[in-house]
């Protein structure tokens, strides 16, 4: 990797601050301020895609016959925010800074006609979840947990409220019709009236409301459409109708204790939902600056300890290889350097018995594979850049420069430093294809510059395009791929090109030993050289390392849920790349020993051979989804982990593969060769 001499101690600093703050506290970057409100100021409430875990297939909040705003002003989303499926709007809920409220009428909706009542119940039985955001905070929800056979009640934090829930000993669904936000504020200075909101959580309720009076819900919006003159769909009429309602009462609405005992609302044809909601207010402690602390670590409820337990077992792996290679690698070595370096007499010469080791492949270790040499620099290449982007973006988290408070930012972050990488990928490809004494440097560029994203980009139409038949948010509109395309043929390839053209312009690469013309035969492998072996034991050794936290990073991707823990997650990459390494450069000494030097791909697939295993995790990770049953899900997940997967063999390939060649430089340039 080359991120030049100016970037290398920032990346220092970076990766100290990092690994420093385990806690991972949250903390504001330039570019984040507070809204600060006085008593009474509107606090704005917007509303995210309706989301389910079961079908990882979001849709707009306006698909279920909800409230609707006196405008819907939609906001901009970044690119990042596109791809996840984010379509924010405002909402029809009016909060006012330390104003409660109790049991507001919102509206009532239209009478479930069949298509409508059979879309709800669909919703509710897949388990999607309604997804709010007050002041740029995620609503949070309780739910209850068996606990040793008790029931205990804990807080989500990530993930929204459900829209409904089915009765388990029937076939009835209901839906939560009444919502009761607590939102904690802080006064940020004892002498100034200005408050800051510092959590915000949902408590959903299900709530049969009966007009009291006599009057039916449709009498009075007939009231409400001749009193307001408009047309039955216009807001008019539904905030006369609110109003309406409201004057006349509606049951369980006096207090919290009423609600909780009334009937909930059973979904049926025909049925008109009154909505309502209230608003608790209440003065924190909590400061701005940490207010998402608790929803990152989710209150804790994942301890520190597990992390710390996975990473102590990760870094004794990597000490026990480091012995290793401290007692097979370097004492071998010695011995072998000692004895190839040897100044011989004439009677030793004619002593001398037939030699055998490493050193009899030092006109052949560096020949250039004899199997597709150019698509070995293209995946160099775009290991490299993977390499760079996931290092630089883990970094980035680490010390809160893309977090939750920024959404989209992850993404959005991801796509930059890719295409910002483009330029080492161009410049090792060609170097390294060049050493080749390859000629079509032109062709290898653009294979580098298109194989992985090429690929990517392929399965990313064929699934938006299936997607759009689904009316789904998580489909991207075809401006936003547009952009995407521009992006990567005007930024991304013309980078790679630019490194490219340094990389075959400098030298070649001297090598400390001289290749033959004609190729040395290989003997017989021996057992413990099998390619097969070194694939199972290089690819399950790192993995072992990487498993536990990569079970909270399925779980962040797939789940709703927040990940936080970048800090370990950074140490962990690094005791994987660490890893790799050393036993790259164990598997390839003793391949030399048996005078085999076609280490190159080998050690590539060696090395890459953690996406095997990465891989077969996430087919053992599937069911926790319980998803078998939409086939679209199964292969967006399929689909999706199989390209990380790729990306995993490519970049942990690259890294195999320049451990091994650094490691055999440095072998065969220390012997004197005849």
């Amino acid at each position: 990797m080359m991120a030049g001499a100016s970037a290398t101690p920032i990346l220092f600093m970076t990766t100290l601050l990092s690994v420093t703050n385990f806690g991972a506290d949250a903390f504001y970057v330039p570019g984040i301020t507070a809204a600060d409100y006085k008593k009474g100021d509107e606090v704005t409430m917007s509303v995210n895609s309706l989301t389910s875990i079961k079908t990882q297939l979001p849709f707009g909040y306006n698909r279920l016959p909800l409230c609707k705003p006196r405008n819907i002003n939609r906001k901009r989303e970044n690119i990042g925010e596109l791809l996840a499926g984010d379509r924010i709007i405002d909402s029809p809920y009016h909060l006012q800074m330390q104003v409660d409220v109790n049991c507001k009428i919102l509206c009532a909706a239209e009478p479930l006609d069949e298509k409508t009542f059979q879309r709800y119940t669909s919703l509710v039985e897949r388990g999607y979840h309604h997804n709010f955001i007050l002041d740029n905070l995620p609503g949070a929800t309780q739910f209850n947990s068996e606990t040793e056979g008790a029931a205990v009640a804990r807080t989500h934090y990530a993930g929204g409220f459900p829209v409904g829930y089915a009765d388990p000993n029937g076939e009835d669904r209901y839906v939560f019709n009444h919502l009761r936000f607590h939102v904690k504020y802080h006064q940020k200075n004892k002498d100034v009236a200005e408050y800051r909101v510092v959590q915000f959580s949902v408590d959903p309720m299900s709530v049969e409301h009966i007009v009291k009076g006599g009057k039916t819900v449709e009498q009075l919006r007939r009231e409400a459409i001749a009193m307001s003159g408009a047309d039955a769909s216009s807001f008019l009429v539904n905030v006369k109708l609110s109003e309406l309602i409201e004057k006349a009462g509606v049951n369980g609405c006096s207090d919290k204790n009423s609600m909780v005992k009334s009937a909930p609302l059973k979904l049926a044809e025909h049925k008109t939902i009154i909505y309502s909601y209230d608003v608790v207010w209440e003065e924190s402690d909590i400061l701005w600056a940490t207010r998402w602390d608790i929803y990152l670590s989710e209150n804790n409820i994942v301890p520190a300890q597990v992390h710390w337990f996975a990473i102590t077992n990760s870094i004794m792996v990597v000490v026990i290889l480091s012995v290793m290679i401290a007692l097979i690698l370097v004492r071998n070595l010695r011995r072998d350097i000692a004895g190839y370096n040897e100044v011989l007499t004439d009677e030793e010469k004619l002593e001398e018995q037939e030699e055998s080791g490493w050193k009899l492949v030092h006109a052949d270790v560096f020949r250039p594979p004899n199997k597709c040499p150019m698509l070995f620099c293209t995946f160099i290449g775009s290991g490299v850049q993977i390499l760079i982007t996931a290092i630089f973006s883990i970094v980035l988290s680490a010390i809160g420069f893309l977090n939750p408070a920024r959404r989209g930012s992850l993404l959005t972050g991801l796509l930059v430093i890719y295409m910002l990488a483009g330029s080492p990928a161009g410049y090792f490809s060609a170097r390294l294809y060049k050493s080749f004494k390859g000629r079509e440097w032109q062709k290898c560029t653009l294979f580098t510059a298109t194989l992985f994203p090429g690929v990517m980009f392929l399965f990313f139409i064929f699934l938006n395009t299936v997607l759009v038949f689904y009316h789904t948010t998580a489909s991207v509109p075809f401006v936003d791929i547009l952009i995407l395309a521009v992006m990567w043929c005007c930024v991304s390839i013309p980078l790679v090109f630019f490194g490219s053209y340094f990389g075959y312009r400098r030298e070649f690469i001297q090598y400390p030993t001289v290749t033959s013309k004609i190729a040395r035969s290989i003997p017989p492998a021996v057992w413990f050289t099998d390619w097969k072996l070194s694939v199972f034991c290089c690819g399950l050794l790192p993995f072992s390392a990487v498993y536990v936290e990569l079970f909270f990073i399925m779980t962040s991707m797939w789940m709703n849920q927040f990940y936080y823990v970048f800090g370990f997650a950074l140490l962990v990459f690094f005791i994987a790349i660490i890893t790799t390494a050393l036993l790259c450069m164990l598997l390839v000494y003793y391949q030399l020993c048996s005078e085999d030097y076609l280490w190159w791909w080998r050690m590539f697939f060696s090395a890459g051979s953690i996406a095997i295993y990465v891989f077969l995790y996430s087919c053992w990770w599937y069911p926790q989804l319980n998803a078998k049953r939409f086939s679209v899900t199964t292969l967006m997940y399929f689909g999706y982990m199989g390209l990380i997967s790729w990306g995993i063999f490519l970049m942990m390939g690259s890294v195999g593969f320049f451990s091994c060649y650094i490691f055999i430089r440095k072998m065969f340039g220390s012997i004197k060769v005849d």
